[in-house]
């Protein structure tokens, strides 16, 4: 992504709003800033507990206090990375899928071991949103949360 004078150009204003009413959830005590004890309520208010060395490892990631502005800077950092085409995630997918269906152990213990490895949690997380009948996750319904087509 290229470094624009404007963060906020970086970004729809569908986007923007989005990011707003995240930071507002976030910040729990509503000074403005996002604070390790801000990120810890706000995780445990949606069911997912967090440490406070998690929460400050998380705000380490900036230099200096976690305001709206420091937030969305780091958001448009870590996209900056880039991102696999569809037609890639696709076919990562599909690397795994037969007869329209993908073994659940299978799939959460390769995600747990290779390449960047998730987190017990993570996949946990992840699977929630997944289609899961007998063992087996839902191709398609997989590939739709993760694409755009």
């Amino acid at each position: 992504m290229p470094k624009k004078a404007n963060i906020f150009e970086s970004f729809s204003h569908s986007a923007i709003q989005q990011f707003k009413e995240a930071f507002g959830i976030m910040d729990t005590d509503k000074d403005g800033l996002l604070s390790s004890s801000d990120l810890v309520a706000a995780f445990t208010a949606h069911g997912k507990n967090i440490g406070g060395g998690e929460a400050q490892a998380m705000l380490d990631e900036v230099d200096g206090p976690m305001n709206f502005t420091q937030m969305v800077t780091l958001f448009a950092s870590k996209m900056a990375g880039g991102s696999d085409d569809d037609d890639v995630i696709l076919a990562s997918f599909e690397a795994f899928e037969m007869n329209g269906q993908i073994d659940a152990e299978a799939f959460r213990h390769s995600l747990m071991t290779f390449g960047n490895k998730f987190s017990a949690s993570e996949v946990d997380d992840a699977f929630a949103e997944f289609k899961i009948d007998g063992g087996m996750i839902d191709a398609a319904h997989l590939k739709g949360l993760m694409v755009s087509k």
